[in-house]
């Protein structure tokens, strides 16, 4: 049987971090997917923000790994001339019960190491960006956006120039135990592999929660359940009017931030995403959404046509909360959680996993080292 040293299941943008980390002291790794590329998943629908780290609760794995992760984004970007942009954010309010909830996201984010959010005043947002109307609003000058492709190949070509490869169309069947380390059973187009390893990294996205059940030794009590919560997105047809991100007062239920106006590295506008939970994965994009977005839409930007609006693409949010539930906190458990060495798993890696890529990576390797990490939950968000 083949022999590999660490195996990484999921290509996303998570998965490819923690491999490049771990590719540097490991004389083989593998990365399986069951796409054909990497970052065909979640990764590849979303909204490209690189966060500052503003809504979480403060201690956190969310606002540690965001936090870090958005310093460690931009020097990586800037190291590797990657397409990104400092655009800055607004969070505008557009009643006085909005103003007071800015308070409380000010405050928030200070505590969560966030401590460049500027007031501004509706004269100020006037003249910054004329299009939009607020009463008061918050701006975030580290709030940005990169090209996720273009961040995730050159994470790939870390790990291959560090020894590591990339394995497409490959199903994850289950995964035994062999001594102290594993064996993964594989589904390959040519048919049925396994390999041994002796570190395994679970970083399946949506199809996390099903691989960790398939890994024996794996008590199910510590497997959270999955949400399917779809996010669906429209263009704007046009000229942006806007020159930086624009979100409204986030959902009350913690659920979402909002339909919000954001640009990719074209220019283009992006409203979105919503929250829907659903029972199935289904991409598609329904086009009776296009009044409830108006009307969501139209309290910050008034002069929005409707038939600007077209339908563009959703993505499929791998959460741990159901609906009406409290929001959760990423889980990533570690042999010291689960009792298995050499297994770290990821579930709810959800917003703001692409801005906390590189410090999750981090997380991970000290999880698989058994040495202290400065990532350490202390809220009541941790997992039970």
């Amino acid at each position: 049987m083949e022999q590999v040293d660490t195996c990484v299941v999921g290509g996303g943008v998570v998965g490819l971090a923690v491999a490049r980390r771990l590719a540097a002291a490991t004389p083989s790794l593998l990365v399986l997917d069951q796409q054909g590329a990497v970052g065909q998943g979640i990764s590849s629908r979303n909204s490209e923000v690189i966060h500052a780290g503003i809504y979480y609760a403060p201690g956190s794995l969310k606002a540690l790994l965001c936090v870090a992760g958005r310093r460690e984004l931009y020097a990586y970007c800037q190291a590797r001339q990657l397409p990104h942009r400092r655009l800055g954010k607004l969070i505008v309010a557009t009643t006085a019960a909005e103003e007071s909830a800015l308070a409380l996201i000010q405050a928030g984010a200070e505590a969560s190491g966030v401590d460049d959010l500027a007031v501004w005043s509706a004269a100020q947002v006037a003249r910054a960006e004329p299009a939009v109307k607020a009463t008061l609003a918050l701006h975030s000058p580290a709030t940005g956006i990169v090209s996720a492709h273009d961040f995730m190949q050159s994470l790939l070509a870390d790990i291959e120039q560090q020894g590591g490869s990339f394995v497409g169309h490959t199903r994850v069947e289950r995964i035994s135990r062999a001594g102290t380390g594993f064996v993964v059973h594989c589904q390959l187009a040519q048919g049925s592999y396994q390999f041994a390893c002796r570190r395994l990294v679970n970083a399946a996205g949506l199809g996390a929660q099903a691989l960790a059940g398939s890994c024996e030794g794996v008590d199910p009590v510590l497997i959270p359940p999955l949400h399917l919560c779809k996010g669906d997105y429209f263009s704007l047809t046009g000229r942006s009017p806007f020159q930086r991100l624009i979100y409204p007062v986030p959902e009350a239920s913690g659920a979402g931030l909002g339909v919000h106006a954001t640009l990719d590295m074209g220019g283009m506008v992006k409203f979105g995403p919503d929250v829907e939970y659903v029972e199935n994965i289904d991409f598609a994009v329904s086009a009776d959404k296009r009044e409830a977005y108006f009307k969501a839409i139209g309290r910050y930007y008034p002069q929005l046509d409707i038939n600007q609006l077209v339908p563009a693409y959703a993505g499929i949010r791998p959460k741990l909360q159901g609906p009406g539930e409290a929001p959760r906190d990423f889980d990533i458990q570690g042999p010291a959680v689960h009792g298995i060495a050499g297994l770290v798993q990821l579930f709810g890696i959800e917003s703001p996993g692409l801005t906390a890529a590189l410090a999750i990576a981090e997380h991970v390797q000290a999880l698989l080292a058994g040495t202290e990490t400065p990532y350490t939950q202390t809220t009541s968000e941790k997992s039970p």
